[in-house]
């Protein structure tokens, strides 16, 4: 079992992320590209002490980048999770 900080890697602060918040009472979070539904929500439990329903992922995979010297690279693979808390819970993110 990972450390919670190691699995909340950011949260998401976009539009969309929070037209979630604001409508649905979902965060948005950039965690562990290994980490499973059962240890994210853990992590935000204990982190932040509120009740999750349920836990959304989905995995980013790096995009082809190139250099200046014309030699290929990648952006790093990330994972995004939603995740939805109780009723009348909320967090201080900002």
């Amino acid at each position: 079992m990972h450390l919670s900080s190691q699995i909340i890697r950011n949260v998401r602060l976009t539009e969309k992320a929070s037209l979630l918040t604001e409508s649905l009472n979902k965060y948005v979070f950039e965690v562990a590209v290994h980490a499973n539904k059962i240890e994210i929500r853990k992590a935000i439990e204990e982190l932040f002490g509120k009740k999750v329903v349920s836990v959304n992922t989905s995995n980013h995979y790096g995009k082809a980048r190139r250099k200046r010297t014309a030699a290929a690279g990648y952006t790093a693979d990330w994972k995004k999770a939603v995740v939805t808390l109780a009723a009348g819970e909320t967090l201080e993110l900002a």
